[in-house]
C-alpha cells in the first residue's frame, strides 16, 4: 500500500542540518549540503538563506521558492 508522506514539523539544526517530522511519525535529521546544486538549490548554499525556512504544509519551503520533495527528505 502505498502512503503519502508529507513533512509535519521542521526545525534548523546547524549547518546545512534540519530536524524533519513526518505524518506517519518519523522523525530524522537530513543533511542537505551536499544535495543543494542546480539552478535553483544552489542559491541555498548561503546559509542566510537556507535558515529561513518555513514548512508549508506538505514539505519545507525557502523564500526564494525553492522546495524539497518530502519523499526525497523521507529517503535522505
Amino acid at each position: 500500500m502505498l502512503q503519502l508522506i508529507w513533512v509535519i514539523d521542521a526545525q534548523y539544526i546547524d549547518g546545512y542540518k534540519i530536524a524533519v517530522t513526518f505524518n506517519d511519525g518519523r522523525s530524522k535529521t537530513v543533511d542537505l549540503e551536499s544535495h543543494l546544486t542546480g539552478q535553483v538549490l544552489s542559491s541555498l548554499k548561503d546559509l542566510n538563506l537556507f535558515r529561513n525556512f518555513k514548512v508549508t504544509g506538505w514539505t519545507i519551503e525557502w523564500a526564494n521558492g525553492s522546495d524539497i520533495a518530502p519523499e526525497f527528505l523521507y529517503n535522505c
